[in-house]
């Protein structure tokens, strides 16, 4: 089997998990009498603390969910410039919500509130207002950085202040909440609402939550239906997502120490580029332009050597570390890493 470090989304579900799906006690959920739903709904938000939440599907269901609640037709969403909401997520908040993104750049990823500020826009007849600001902790692209508790409350107090909600995009927030050492509660404290994977770091095999308030997700359960996303008895998921809430967390740092011997490792080889300052959690995205390679063929000769990446710009590749990969594994992945250098030096 090769070793697979494309991304967090292809761990699989714990024999815990599978033990908990085989005998979940399940009903409609779209009626509400899913047991083992409202059991994960009520403990999601407990984690989060909100005042409820929601399974949906996929993040990407959650994010676009979020998105809608709190905007109107015509508005924008400020949002980083590498943004999974506004670069992996099929335009969904034009799709869907009728709205437009204003993107910020931002160092790693992390956003600030002097930079988000200078972009709202309040209603005029010239330009879209802003009916949103948007928060991704950890951040993909970023290399998994995250943003500080205290850099999400000043965003947040100065959104609020300006009659904003904000939105955090926390499908990694686990991860953040492990390099912070604070709860997911105290991270999502003053965002309005925040959504995090079960499926990735968490090793679910499936499934998302969107947490808020209680108001705010009755109108989330009927967007859901909007989009497809009422599964029925879907207890067989949400069994497995309840599992991943109480146990997963605890391999996060292992998943984090991973992912520094990766990065202190590519440093070591000559051509990579990478600082591992700045992996702060599970990705690991490293520069190989001087390696003579492209990240295209650098991906190719790592699958040649039985390790899965991912190209993540022309010159740029990306790991991220999880539960179904060991310490050795990671080992190895580095010594096909210096194999595929040396191949084309030679």
């Amino acid at each position: 089997m090769p070793i697979d470090l494309r991304s967090d989304t292809v761990t699989k579900p714990t024999p815990a998990m599978r033990r908990a799906m085989a005998e979940a006690e399940v009903g409609d959920d779209v009626y509400r009498e899913d047991p083992t739903v409202n059991r994960l709904e009520a403990r999601a938000a407990a984690v989060a603390g909100k005042e409820a939440a929601l399974f949906v599907p996929s993040g990407c269901m959650g994010n676009t969910i979020g998105i809608k609640v709190h905007t109107s037709h015509g508005q924008e969403v400020i949002c980083d410039a590498r943004s999974h909401i506004l670069n992996y997520e099929l335009a969904m908040m034009s799709w869907f919500s009728g709205c437009i993104a204003r993107p910020v750049p931002s160092p790693d990823g992390v956003l600030s509130w002097q930079a988000i500020r200078k972009e709202i826009r309040h209603v005029s007849p010239h330009w879209a207002p802003t009916g949103l600001i948007e928060i991704e902790n950890s951040h993909n692209m970023g290399g998994g950085t995250v943003t500080p508790v205290e850099v999400v409350d000043e965003i947040c107090d100065g959104a609020h202040d300006a009659g904003i909600p904000v939105h955090m995009d926390g499908a990694r927030v686990f991860n953040a909440a492990e390099r912070l050492g604070t709860p997911v509660s105290r991270i999502a404290a003053k965002v309005d609402t925040v959504m995090f994977c079960l499926s990735k770091g968490l090793g679910a095999p499936a499934g998302s939550m969107l947490c808020g308030t209680a108001k705010a997700m009755d109108e989330a359960r009927l967007l859901r239906k909007r989009l497809g996303g009422g599964m029925r008895q879907a207890g067989i998921l949400a069994a497995a997502g309840l599992i991943a809430l109480e146990e997963s967390p605890k391999g996060l740092a292992a998943d984090h120490a991973n992912a520094q011997l990766l990065a202190r490792g590519l440093a070591a080889i000559d051509g990579i580029a990478i600082d591992p300052a700045k992996v702060h959690t599970n990705i690991v995205i490293f520069d190989v332009s001087g390696t003579g390679m492209d990240a295209a063929a650098f991906v190719a000769a790592l699958q040649d050597r039985g390790v899965l990446s991912g190209a993540t710009g022309p010159a740029s590749v990306r790991f991220v570390t999880h539960c179904d990969v060991s310490t050795e594994q990671c080992r190895i992945a580095l010594e096909a890493c210096a194999e595929a250098v040396r191949a084309v030096a030679a």
